[in-house]
Formats: C-alpha cells, structure tokens, sequence
C-alpha cells in the first residue's frame, strides 16, 4: 500500500479520514503533532496554515508516496494556491470532505483542488464511509490484499 500523507487546514477533516481509513469509530480528536499510522500520516491543520509550520509539512511529504490535499466542501475559502502541485516530486491527489453536512459545497471545493493543480479528486463522508474505498483502491499497490479482497 502506498503512503499517503493529509494534509488541510483545521477541521477539514484530515483525522476522521484517518479514522475512516483505518476502519475506526470516527470520534472527534484534535490532531496535536505529526501522527504516523502505518500508510497514513495525520498533520495538524495549523501546519497548512501557518508558513513556517508548513516548511514541516513540506518536509514529512518526502515519507509519503502521494500527497492528500483536503478541502472541506463546507470550506468558504481555500488554502491552497493556483498550481501549486508543481512545487511536490509526489503523486497529489484532492479528497473533498464533509459531502454529507448540511449546505456543502463539493464542486466547489473540487474546483478548488483543481485550480491547485489536482487532477484525481475523491468525494469523501468519513461519517458515512462513501468515497473512502475509492481512496483506499487508488492507494493499492500489486499484490496488496484489501479487507475486501477476502470476501
């Protein structure tokens, strides 16, 4: 499997994806430090948000295969610069979170992720767990068994 690394800012939802990726009980949990979990490497929101803590997370994407830019679809904004994937020597795919709340605005934050260069973009509830095979699939590697591989 391929290491993936989530980046986003806070509250995006980079944890619960985590969570949902490793087929967890989603509970809220506010992401203090870089947290290494096998193919998953959870940053803290404040990393993307702050420039000199980003120069951490430019740092931590060279232990991933492909880099995870998030974008909540309930986001008013984005973080994420025009073509700014130039900048990574990785894979970078866009994963639009939160597609199940109230008012979300998925093509929105997708037209987001795109401007910044993302050409595969998953729709992704951790809630519901709808996109999170689709992630898992694109992460597979040959010969990789998935927990659905089994049945």
């Amino acid at each position: 499997m391929k290491k993936i690394i989530l980046m986003g800012r806070s509250e995006c939802g980079k944890t619960s994806l985590t969570q949902a990726m490793r087929g967890e009980r989603i509970m809220y949990h506010k992401t203090q430090y870089i947290n290494h979990y096998d193919v998953i490497i959870d940053t803290p929101g404040e990393y993307a948000e702050n420039k000199i803590l980003g120069r951490a997370l430019a740092l931590y994407s060279y232990e991933a295969d492909v880099v995870g830019l998030l974008a909540s679809a309930t986001e008013s904004y984005t973080l994420y610069p025009p073509n700014i994937t130039c900048m990574v020597n990785r894979e970078v795919i866009g994963i639009v979170t939160q597609i199940d709340k109230p008012g979300a605005r998925a093509e929105l934050a997708a037209g987001w992720l795109r401007n910044a260069g993302c050409k595969d973009i998953f729709f992704v509830s951790s809630v519901t767990g709808e996109g999170v095979a689709e992630i898992l699939e694109h992460l597979r590697e040959p010969g990789d068994v998935l927990p659905w591989d089994e049945k």
